[in-house]
């Protein structure tokens, strides 16, 4: 219906600008010519020939094509606000509507004499121009970003505001066009009101660029998860909000000491239960929310974490600069506060107290971690490995441990499953992971009852098929499976603040058609957490380099 949509619209400009060419003095026929219709479109107008560069680029073209059908009006004399108004929103009535009035006829462009524009259209084509240079530049070759967590610290910071450069992997082509200027998905000054249409959707293509997505490559990329959103909480996963109902549900029949049912019904209770109670939104790929991390394998990499330590095809990956663990310090007393955030760099947000304790859960990299553990306020530092690792130390083996952080206690809630790939076979969790073959285009996988939940996403959301099982056998499209070729290829990405990262041990792969761009420079940085006075500026940062 929508493709049938465009087409009719498409073939009404274009039918409509038959009957207007000729009386402008043009030849009918000329609106047929693919490309030189534009060129006699202009001349028409009286604009540069060079605007067809314009409108090779999709998103902008749109805008253009909008300007141009205003024009058309103007120069048969409808000027009135009423009649710009519906050339730019209704091209697809209004110019037919034109093209059938016997007594329209051609007067011309509005203002020969460039002396006699008032300063009003001056501003009005300046105000066109910038929006269209920006959207060009913003789509195709460079936008800013903001870093809102700490996710990446110490590599990069909350408050790092950075460009991220389009052309390093190739420029994507909008895959939703009809948006609103510089908004991501929600409209400026409102909550959830969306900017973009999807009467007319393009399939994925990118542009050349100068070069393939790297290993240790910090990407920009569309939150792979975020097709669905829960509009109340907008920065969790929704396959993750859905878990954690259920185990809440799951929890209060375990506390009426009412015989537990099998989670798939606690599940399908808590999505029901979100879909009738909150707002949803379902956002397609190039609208879904921007998410920066490093990556750390490529296609056809094997990967695993063990002990929190990463390897890549068997080898220890390689550690970037900054790189971060959560750490558990035992301090003889309450360590100041203000100290640990101008002398270590910790964020206050990240100085996690342990309740009934002077123990602390903060993030360190290893120069921080040398340089604390020798204060004599501390009585030992134990880097925070998932909690296994803890047990047999009296001290750190508490039951706050688990309680305090999701990532400590993800294999301890039994429904909520929250590491990829969110299945109880899969009992894995950020610092024991894996073992995990990243999957490569054309690459053709063996496909079992077991293997399933590492691809199921892939196959059915990210590669478009009708997956299901019935009777324990895998249907693709309505036939038996036993095998899979990828389309796409894969990525995976991770924090370099590990215990405090949500990414792919969370939600999995990063399909190729999701990553935006790579993170250029920072041009701007400001510590939330500071006043103007007291260091907020960091000045060392400005205009830096990403390693």
């Amino acid at each position: 219906m929508k493709g049938f949509l465009v087409a009719f619209a498409i073939t009404s400009i274009i039918v409509s600008l038959f009957f207007l060419f000729k009386k402008a003095g043009k030849k009918g026929w000329e609106a047929f010519v693919p490309g030189y219709n534009l060129w006699v479109w202009l001349k028409i107008v009286d604009k540069p020939w060079w605007w067809i560069f314009l409108l090779i680029f999709p998103g902008v073209n749109i805008l253009m094509v909008m300007v141009m059908c205003v024009n058309i009006s103007t120069v048969f004399g409808l000027r009135k606000w009423q009649h710009v108004t519906l050339a730019a929103f209704a091209p697809y009535f209004f110019l037919p509507f034109i093209a059938q009035q016997k007594d329209i006829t051609y007067v011309g462009p509005m203002v020969k004499d460039k002396k006699k524009r008032s300063s009003l259209l001056e501003w009005r084509d300046a105000i066109i121009f910038a929006i269209v240079a920006a959207s060009i530049i913003r789509t195709y070759f460079l936008e800013a970003y903001t870093i809102p967590t700490s996710s990446m610290e110490r590599s990069m910071l909350i408050g790092d505001y950075l460009f991220v450069s389009k052309m390093s992997y190739g420029p994507k082509v909008p895959q939703t066009p009809l948006s609103f200027p510089f908004a991501h998905h929600t409209l400026p000054l409102t909550d959830n009101v969306q900017s973009y249409l999807e009467w007319w959707r393009l399939p994925y293509f990118r542009l050349p660029g100068f070069g393939k997505v790297d290993r240790n490559d910090v990407v920009v990329f569309n939150f792979p998860a975020g097709d669905t959103v829960v509009l109340a909480q907008q920065n969790e996963s929704y396959e993750q909000i859905i878990r954690d109902y259920a185990f809440q549900l799951k929890e209060k029949d375990l506390v009426r000491k009412i015989e537990p049912k099998e989670d798939s019904y606690y599940l399908n209770l808590a999505r029901n239960e979100i879909w009738r109670t909150q707002d949803i939104s379902i956002r397609p790929v190039d609208k879904r929310e921007n998410y920066i991390k490093r990556c750390v394998g490529v296609p056809g990499d094997k990967l695993e974490v063990n002990r929190g330590i990463l390897y890549i095809n068997d080898k220890p990956a390689e550690i970037p600069k900054e790189f971060q663990y959560n750490y558990i310090v035992k301090a003889k007393d309450a360590i100041n506060r203000n100290r640990l955030k101008e002398d270590y760099d910790i964020n206050f947000q990240d100085q996690r107290r342990i309740k009934g304790s002077t123990g602390y859960i903060m993030p360190l990299t290893l120069e921080n971690y040398n340089k604390l553990k020798t204060q004599p306020v501390v009585e030992g530092v134990v880097p925070a490995i998932h909690f296994d690792q803890l047990k047999n130390l009296s001290f750190w083996a508490t039951p706050y441990f688990i309680e305090m952080d999701p990532m400590f206690y993800s294999k301890y809630r039994g429904v909520t499953n929250r590491n990829y790939p969110n299945v109880d076979e899969y009992n894995w969790n950020v610092d024991f992971f894996g073992p995990i073959t990243i999957p490569k285009a054309g690459e053709t996988i063996e496909l079992n009852l077991y293997n399933l939940p590492l691809y199921k996403r892939i196959i059915g959301v990210y590669e478009g098929n009708n997956l299901s099982v019935s009777d324990g056998k895998i249907l693709i499209n309505g036939e038996e499976a036993k095998s899979y070729t990828f389309k796409m290829n894969y990525y995976w990405m991770m924090g370099d603040n590990r215990h405090n990262s949500q990414d792919s041990r969370f939600w999995g792969f990063v399909p190729e058609d999701h990553i935006v761009g790579e993170a250029a420079f920072i041009w701007l940085s400001l510590d939330p957490e500071l006043g103007l006075f007291d260091g907020k500026i960091r000045w060392n940062r400005l205009f830096s380099g990403i390693e």
